[in-house]
């Protein structure tokens, strides 16, 4: 017996898919903000900072990329308030992704600190710069000019890794379509319809993360 599709579930269904698309953009943005943020403050602790420092952000680094983001995230939300920090699932789940972003942008920005010259360290010590000032104002766009690419890349990673926080709850695009399947034992179409979504999501996430670039270093675009 052939299989017959049925989508006009679709009607009745789209307020819990537009509020999940909603959620997982929110966690994107946020995690994207403020974990590259952290991957920045990271990369100049490794790269340059203080020696007591670097071994500090060191073990945070290794911990998270050898760890599974399953366990990172069940770890804030149900281990943290054994120690007394309770948090809500979507304020867990941001966390989460910061964390872990965090992470593996610091390394991705280590790397592009790491590509830049000698000569540009030493001019920025001419002029008489401490080493955090010539890495904001003369190494860190070069930087990120260089390991753009990669970073956009990792960014799209983590949003497509943002599936699992429906594990605590948090009503995003996967728990939408958990939902629906649940209530219309429709999980081939369910899982479609989740599955072209997070396709138009990563590519919109990318294109807007080239043209950030271009807009940001947009010497680099015209070559």
């Amino acid at each position: 017996m052939s299989y017959q599709f049925d989508f006009l579930w679709l009607g009745e269904y789209w307020p819990q898919i537009a509020k999940g698309i909603a959620i997982t953009s929110q966690l994107t943005l946020v995690g994207g903000v403020i974990g590259v943020s952290l991957g920045t403050a990271c990369a100049w602790a490794r790269a340059l900072g203080p020696s007591w420092l670097r071994p500090i952000v060191g073990g945070y680094v290794e911990l998270i990329r050898n760890t599974p983001f399953l366990i990172q995230l069940f770890f804030i939300f149900f281990g943290l308030p054994s120690l007394g920090f309770k948090l809500s699932e979507l304020t867990a789940a941001n966390l989460a992704m910061i964390v872990n972003l965090g992470a593996y942008s610091c390394e991705i920005i280590r790397a592009g600190i790491q590509a830049t010259p000698k000569g540009q360290f030493e001019a920025g010590a001419s002029l008489a710069m401490t080493r955090f000032e010539t890495f904001r104002h003369v190494v860190l766009r070069p930087s990120l000019q260089r390991i753009w690419p990669a970073l956009t890349s990792q960014v799209v990673i983590v949003m497509l890794g943002s599936a699992v926080v429906s594990q605590i709850a948090v009503e995003d695009l996967t728990f939408a379509a958990n939902f629906i399947q649940s209530r219309t034992f429709r999980a081939f179409e369910a899982y479609i319809v989740s599955t072209v979504i997070y396709l138009l999501l990563a590519i919109l996430l990318r294109q807007g993360m080239l043209a950030l670039g271009g807009f940001l270093f947009p010497r680099r675009l015209a070559r």
